[in-house]
């Protein structure tokens, strides 16, 4: 198994990446990629059920990403 790479350690897979974002995942090895993959669904929230509609879902994000624009 390939050692952890220490690029941005918590750049992980996202809905809604940045240029930066894209570029550093791009240049991750496959193998470490995918040990991210599977470390994300690991986490507790991929097993929580929600009543929210993908529409909710979208809406949520896109207020994120404002945000995160904005300061």
């Amino acid at each position: 198994m390939s050692k952890t790479i220490d690029m941005p350690a918590r750049m992980m897979p996202s809905a809604t990446p940045t240029e930066a974002e894209l570029a550093a995942w791009a240049d991750l090895p496959r193998d470490e990629q995918v040990r991210r993959y599977q470390q994300l669904f690991q986490h507790p929230d991929c097993n929580t059920f929600t009543t929210d509609t993908p529409d909710d879902i979208l809406a949520a994000a896109r207020l994120r990403v404002a945000a995160r624009r904005h300061g």
